[in-house]
């Protein structure tokens, strides 16, 4: 009786989506997917603040019929979604539902053994925005390195990758691998997060298999433009943040402010010495920015607001500002290559390279790229 009154409670659920043939369905809004596997497990939550089914948390949804979550790892920027990048995230007790959550950013990236002991199964829903630096990929690979050793099964719900329209950028060396890179890929990848999974364990990135389940979204064009409902991280606020982040993040691995403490950040650039521009902003310490770059200095820059949709990584932005700049030895710091994935991209805007220059020696890394890719992806 009590199995027959779950199955119509989740028929209720999913008759309130009201969604038309047409329409989107995320993987996280395939409820009766999701339950064919956890139901009567013990279950793990890989989640953030975007981690939603319609206007209800995944982690409450599931909670509501019934299932045995027991744990949620939450990534960068923590599980609510308010830290800074970079921020240390503590372990914590979520005060809604009394289960336990365990940060997956700052020393521990990767679950550990006694964090799975009692865990049958772990369901991973995070919204990404498709550029290699963004971690939340990295921490995806943790999970399933993990639960291969652990032999834990895991699935992914798969969302849209709102830069998922192109390719483009210099694809990463073995020797700049870190938590801002992980993977031989270019930084825009044009993979869902579900379709990366498969990746990560296709290609051998993890040694041992994990049994992985993608639980597939229906109607997705890879091809269409998303607008989150949520946002992603504190400093990526709306759509025009998301399509600039994989150009502007370059910018992080230089002097050059990218508005982090500011109301547009990611949405235009500047520095104190670069008054050769008009349009200034001043960095201000505030939530999901405690310590902005050139805090409280005018920055001199461009306002990138309304810039057309971007469809490839723009370098004249970043070759603009070195060209310009007054100390062109302290433009870029260490981390840059890190970003880059190769020391190559700074070399060749040093020396004076243009645009189209530095993109064609992409090419052939590209192309090889793609012939791989192809191999994993669930959607035309």
């Amino acid at each position: 009786m009590a199995k027959i009154k779950q199955n119509i409670f989740i028929l209720i659920f999913l008759c309130s989506f009201g969604l038309n043939a047409q329409e989107l369905i995320l993987g996280a809004n395939r409820i009766d997917q999701i339950i064919r596997h956890t139901n009567e497990k013990s279950i793990a939550i890989v989640g953030n603040q975007t981690s939603m089914v319609n206007n209800t948390h995944l982690v409450d949804t599931l909670i509501s019929l019934n299932q045995n979550i027991i744990t949620v790892f939450s990534p960068e920027h923590g599980f609510r979604g308010t830290g800074d990048a970079g921020a240390k995230i503590e372990n914590e007790i979520d005060i809604k539902t009394g289960i336990p959550i365990i940060s997956l950013y700052g020393k521990n990236k990767k679950p550990k053994k006694k964090n799975l002991e009692d865990v049958d199964i772990i369901v991973f829903d995070i919204q990404d925005v498709g550029a290699r630096f963004y971690t939340y990929i990295s921490t995806l690979h943790y999970v399933l390195e993990a639960c291969s050793e652990e032999n834990i099964k895991v699935i992914v719900l798969d969302r849209p990758n709102p830069n998922g329209h192109y390719i483009d950028g210099p694809v990463l060396e073995e020797k700049y691998k870190s938590f801002v890179g992980m993977h031989p890929i270019p930084i825009v990848h044009a993979m869902t997060i579900g379709e990366y999974a498969k990746m990560i364990i296709g290609e051998k990135w993890i040694e041992k298999k994990c049994d992985l389940i993608v639980i597939e979204m229906l109607n997705y064009n890879r091809n269409k433009i998303y607008e989150l409902p949520i946002k992603p991280s504190p400093n990526l606020p709306n759509k025009r943040a998301v399509n600039l982040y994989p150009s502007l993040c370059l910018f992080e691995g230089t002097i050059i402010s990218i508005g982090r403490g500011t109301k547009k950040p990611f949405q235009h650039f500047g520095h104190p010495k670069l008054n050769l521009y008009n349009y200034s902003f001043i960095p201000k310490s505030g939530p999901g920015s405690k310590y902005p770059k050139h805090e409280n200095k005018i920055c001199f820059g461009k306002d990138l607001t309304n810039t057309p949709i971007l469809n490839s990584i723009n370098l004249e932005w970043l070759i603009e500002t070195y060209d310009q700049s007054q100390n062109k030895e302290d433009f870029f710091i260490s981390f840059f290559d890190k970003l880059a994935g190769t020391d190559k991209l700074r070399k060749q805007i040093i020396s004076g390279k243009s645009s189209k220059e530095i993109k064609k020696s992409w090419k052939n890394e590209l192309n090889e790229f793609k012939n791989i890719r192809n191999k994993y992806l669930l959607y035309n």
